[in-house]
């Protein structure tokens, strides 16, 4: 049987109708929660602010985390992605971790898989108990569209 998602719209884009949005949910997440973000490529503005994303990390708790990138850049070594994340102001107003500081990479299989039968991600994702993907629609010049599982993948 298939189950239709519901999805959640609005035209306005602020941070308290995000933190609407989300409430709409009415899910809480629980424990150790991951909020995975994407903390903005150094001279890139393509991304949504640490202001932008307040509210709702602060109702939610938890930590901002992060991976490395797969491609050159300033995230794609822990050191160069840690400046980053100090620049954009993301450690000035969260706890940040980067997923994937230290190798190697969790293996998650995907037996049932059309595209992709296995993918990996940092393997700090572990520590958490609960995972919030904040992902901003885009287009992604290295394969189509980004979101929730590039994101938590490579960046």
């Amino acid at each position: 049987m298939h189950m239709k998602s519901k999805v959640y719209f609005s035209r306005t884009i602020t941070p308290e109708k995000v933190l609407e949005l989300y409430q709409l949910l009415g899910k809480e997440l629980t424990g150790n929660v991951a909020i995975k973000v994407h903390s903005g490529e150094p001279g890139n503005q393509n991304f949504l602010r640490p202001e932008f994303w307040k509210p709702v990390v602060d109702h939610v708790g938890g930590t901002v985390v992060e991976c490395n990138t797969a491609y050159d850049g300033g995230r794609n070594t822990t050191q160069r992605h840690i400046q980053t994340l100090q620049k954009h102001g993301w450690r000035d107003n969260f706890s940040v971790e980067i997923l994937d500081s230290e190798g190697p990479d969790l293996v998650l299989e995907i037996p049932e898989g059309k595209s992709i039968q296995k993918n990996f991600v940092g393997k700090h994702i572990v520590k958490y108990d609960s995972c919030l993907v904040l992902s901003h629609f885009k287009g992604h010049p290295m394969g189509g569209y980004g979101g929730a599982l590039k994101q938590l993948s490579i960046g």
